[in-house]
């Protein structure tokens, strides 16, 4: 079963879960199904790339801390 990332379109709620085909997935804050499935981001390496998929160092990942390049 893949672990999915999902997004309530009705409260905003991010969260995960995991699916099986045909699964019904439903928001775990306010019950809508009214969801949207994102795409995940995940660590990868690339020649001249950074060792995250948002370009920052090990320690933020996000770019933001003063210790990023």
């Amino acid at each position: 079963m893949p672990l999915r990332e999902f997004r309530c379109t009705q409260c905003g709620e991010k969260f995960e879960e995991l699916v099986r085909n045909g699964t019904q997935v439903s928001c775990p804050k306010c019950s809508s199904g009214k969801v949207e499935r994102l795409i995940s981001s995940f660590g990868f390496k690339s020649a001249g790339q950074s060792s995250t998929a948002s370009g920052g160092c090990a320690s933020c990942s996000g770019g933001h801390c003063s210790t990023c390049h």
